[in-house]
């Protein structure tokens, strides 16, 4: 089933549940997958996944943002979007995971120093995406290039 389908189901199922925050969400991905139908990038599996992770970050931004204003409620309500967006993506890589691959991008590529750490985000950052957060990548690169 196409994400656009499985959205729009999941939609009506949260209707009936009157799910007001689940909706607010599927309806915020709907909207990013009209936009997408209309962009120049066009609607594919790749532009889907990126405007998921895309809004995620995002709403974990937001969320930190309303937490260090003491405004616990708007942040628990973007935590909850964002987990709901989530569920949409594929399975994140553990922290475990994309260090030993990261280890073994900087080996392939016989970087040393971080000099080199662009040479080793750019390819670590097409191997990884959608399966890992860039900020994880990037901080795990700078540890391992600086030992």
């Amino acid at each position: 089933m196409a994400l656009e389908e499985k959205i729009n189901a999941d939609i009506k199922s949260a209707m009936l549940a009157k799910d007001a925050a689940k909706l607010e969400a599927l309806r915020a991905v709907k909207s990013a997958i009209l936009l997408l139908k209309t962009s120049s990038e066009g609607l594919n599996d790749d532009t889907e996944m990126k405007a998921l992770l895309k809004m995620v970050k995002q709403r974990k931004e937001t969320a930190e943002l309303y937490v260090s204003q003491n405004r616990k409620d708007l942040a628990d309500v973007e935590l909850s979007q964002a987990a709901v967006i989530e569920a949409y993506l594929p399975q994140q890589m553990s922290e475990a995971d994309v260090k030993a691959e990261v280890a073994n991008i900087i080996s392939s590529l016989g970087a040393t120093s971080p000099a080199d750490m662009g040479k080793v985000m750019g390819v670590a950052s097409k191997q990884l995406a959608g399966k890992a957060d860039g900020k994880l990548i990037s901080t795990i690169v700078k540890e391992l290039l600086s030992k």
